[in-house]
């Protein structure tokens, strides 16, 4: 009976194992779009200042170049406001601001483990900070039990290899 228990103990550890390299690597993925997306604006400024283009010309060209996900995140502005310019660059910036990062942190929070060395008031500090972006619309006693799960999840690997007496 032990050595089954010890087989789903180690299958489990073997999926948990896949699940974080998934995640890790959407982690990195979006962590790559965030700086893509950055560099792209980036581009745009200098091309937009070289060329001398008004804000009205700015606002066009930015809405012409939305391509996918992107285009979709524009579709909730108004028509005649997609024109202004500081409509635009807010809108752009909130959704790489909200969307991207929340995706980021809750990520981070998912694969977030036990350092070795690292007590457990830093672990929970650090868990608290990541909690912070993607949960913060949330009522205090969600969070609470949030954090609590991602504690858990971070110290369970560690506990997991201490045999009892």
């Amino acid at each position: 009976m032990d050595e089954k228990f010890e087989m789903l103990f180690d299958m489990m550890a073997e999926m948990k194992a896949g699940l974080e390299n998934k995640m890790e690597a959407g982690q990195e993925r979006l962590e790559q779009e965030m700086r893509f997306g950055q560099e792209r604006l980036e581009e745009f400024d200098v091309v937009s200042s070289t060329n001398g283009w008004t804000d009205f010309v700015k606002a066009s060209q930015l809405v012409a170049s939305r391509r996918g996900s992107a285009w979709e995140d524009l579709q909730g502005i108004p028509a005649d406001n997609l024109t202004d310019l500081t409509t635009i660059e807010k809108a752009l910036e909130s959704i790489f601001e909200k969307s991207h990062l929340t995706q980021l942190y809750r990520n981070k929070l998912k694969t977030r483990r036990q350092k070795p060395g690292e007590s457990l008031q830093v672990l929970t500090a650090d868990l608290e900070r990541l909690m912070s972006m993607p949960y913060a619309e949330c009522p205090l006693d969600v969070r609470e039990s949030l954090v609590a799960q991602y504690f858990v999840d971070a110290i369970r690997e560690k506990t997991r290899n201490i045999q009892p007496n």
